[in-house]
């Protein structure tokens, strides 16, 4: 499996041929708009800087988290080609929504791996949650704070889903210096982040045998 960061908290999960854009942003975001046309784009929560699908070419399935408006979560389960994708609903607030709404989480299943994209996580999960998610080789985690979850949130909640890999996003970069969001630092510091390429090669085979905080390049 093939992960691509496009920054913010866009991703390509790519396996066996079948890709699937992960949250695309609108051009506000600052991020330069990937030029892909995967199979399905997924998108967490109705905010622009996650359900931007225009930026897909060539007619995706578009797989949405929440109903129309982004009153009500969609049961999601579905399967694009060898990737079955499944949806945890949670919300984008400690207050259960009243702040900013709903959101959900992305379960990709492939190629014996298990790979969770949090959206817009906005609260350490319950242990409904925690058992819905259940086991989780790679975690891409939003950190920021604000709008999300911060840095003590997010230790909560890899202790809650014990990933192999945690790869943080929807941070602080020279693009968004504008944005009230924290850098990558409070989280990542004391331990031992790897910086790694935009694209990663996952493999169950090559997973790490403790835990490791993977810090991709946006560019």
């Amino acid at each position: 499996m093939k992960l691509t960061y496009y920054g913010h908290a866009s991703f390509l999960l790519e396996s066996d041929g079948t890709a699937i854009l992960i949250d695309p942003f609108d051009a506000r975001v600052g991020y330069p708009q990937p030029d892909v046309a995967p199979a399905a784009v997924t998108v967490s929560h109705e905010h622009g800087d996650h359900n931007h699908v225009a930026t897909a070419k060539g007619g995706p399935k578009v797989i949405r988290g929440l109903t129309a408006g982004g009153k009500d979560w969609n049961t999601v389960h579905e399967r694009v080609g060898p990737v079955t994708i499944t949806g945890i609903a949670t919300y984008h607030d400690t207050s259960q929504g009243q702040d900013r709404g709903k959101n959900t989480i992305f379960v990709f299943e492939a190629e014996n791996l298990r790979v969770a994209h949090a959206g817009d996580l906005g609260h350490p999960l319950s242990d409904a949650q925690v058992s819905q998610v259940g086991k989780i080789d790679v975690l891409m985690l939003p950190i920021g704070g604000h709008f999300t979850i911060g840095p003590k949130e997010a230790e909560l909640v890899v202790d809650q889903v014990q990933p192999r890999v945690v790869i943080p996003m929807h941070y602080k970069t020279e693009v968004n210096q504008d944005w009230p969001i924290g850098p990558p630092e409070p989280f990542t510091d004391q331990k031992a982040p790897k910086q790694k390429a935009r694209q990663v090669e996952v493999t169950a085979a090559t997973l790490p045998a403790g835990r490791e905080v993977w810090v991709l390049r946006h560019t």
